[in-house]
């Protein structure tokens, strides 16, 4: 009997050797019922059958092979799966394992009533383990993108619904410093409080940005005409009066005006050179080179300090991503690990590039390639 043939009139049994290996990873009783499970796996059953059956020429099993068939329909049954399945509170590793059971359910079953196998009987394993692939690549993709939105979703959400509380509390805190007969230790108090509330917010506003060039609306760019050098000796200045314990040298060479967003590169410049006292030593400068060049201003900052771990550099720009657990200084910022993400969507925004470079002997230099308009 054909394999198609064969999981079409055996859907019952298969079915239920599926289902019951799928109750065993289900998380909450409620997260699917029997009926929901017998009626999906159904539709996955008969489009592998049809599948099998289906023509298909080499070059068309190569693209399948290599996950470049053409999409059947805006929701495939494998997304729908992995819809279900998200929603319902599995992870990954459940759902990639319901597939390796309806595999191996099939597999045995038809086996077991094979006497001899012939090569049509071989061609057609083969096909069935393309369309099981094939359905296992789409619910995984369609999986990860449903939990990436979730998150995005969330963050952006936990990002706005934050700020009004905060805002009450810098509110109250400027408020309470207006009075005039609070001791010494009252006014640091409250002073400590704006600054706390300060950096609360920046981490706010570093969620709505990552959740705006997740979710594709991207970082809104405001361009005026500026003077990029001008923008660096004011937060040099700034980072000079918070950290008075390291030193900064700032070197201007040609043309750096240009129009970008003043508040985005600010926010450029306060990352890098965040960056580059968190992991500087303390006793040598921090560089910041601004150079004017033909179509685009360049900006260079520069530290000597401990170097990124090379299998960190890669991902460096990533959000949300830590480079493994060790020792190293560049491994245990406190920080959510947004800020170079920030910096980059902001750089690409102008249309530019950032780099990093990274060394025990030549330190570490992030250079940012913003063209003019």
């Amino acid at each position: 009997m054909r394999l198609s043939t064969f999981i079409r009139e055996n859907s019952a049994p298969i079915i239920a050797e599926w289902e019951a290996f799928a109750g065993t990873l289900d998380p909450s009783p409620e997260a699917a019922s029997p009926l929901s499970l017998r009626n999906h796996i159904a539709y996955i059953l008969r489009f592998v059958a049809d599948d099998i059956d289906s023509p298909q020429t080499d070059a068309e099993q190569v693209d399948k092979s290599q996950g470049k068939n053409a999409r059947r329909s805006t929701n495939s049954v494998a997304e729908v799966h992995a819809a279900l399945r998200q929603a319902g509170g599995f992870n990954m590793d459940q759902m990639v394992s319901e597939y390796r059971a309806l595999r191996a359910s099939v597999v045995k079953l038809w086996s077991a009533q094979t006497t001899e196998t012939t090569l049509q009987d071989i061609h057609d394993l083969t096909r069935f383990n393309e369309a099981i692939d094939q359905e296992l690549t789409e619910s995984i993709s369609y999986y990860s993108l449903k939990v990436e939105r979730s998150r995005n979703l969330f963050l952006g959400i936990l990002g706005h619904d934050l700020r009004n509380p905060i805002g009450a509390m810098t509110m109250s805190a400027e408020l309470i410093g207006r009075i005039g007969s609070l001791s010494e230790r009252q006014t640091m108090l409250i002073s400590q409080i704006s600054v706390s509330a300060s950096r609360v917010m920046e981490i706010l506003d570093q969620l709505l940005d990552l959740t705006r060039a997740r979710l594709g609306s991207g970082l809104q760019i405001i361009r005026e005409t500026m003077d990029m050098a001008f923008v660096a000796r004011q937060l040099v200045d700034e980072m000079r009066t918070a950290h008075p314990g390291n030193s900064f040298t700032v070197e201007v060479s040609g043309d750096t005006e240009g129009a970008w967003d003043r508040p985005r590169i600010g926010q450029v410049f306060s990352n890098l050179l965040g960056n580059a006292v968190q992991y500087g030593f303390k006793d040598l400068p921090i560089n910041v080179s601004i150079r004017g060049e033909t179509h685009d201003v360049s900006v260079s900052i520069h530290n000597d300090g401990v170097p990124i771990p090379p299998n960190a550099v890669a991902g460096i720009f990533e959000a949300l991503v830590r480079s493994g657990d060790g020792e190293d200084a560049h491994l245990q910022s406190n920080n959510l690990g947004l800020g170079l993400y920030i910096t980059k969507e902001i750089v690409v925004a102008h249309g530019g590039s950032i780099k990093v470079t990274s060394s025990e002997k030549t330190g570490t230099t992030f250079t940012a390639r913003f063209p003019r308009a």
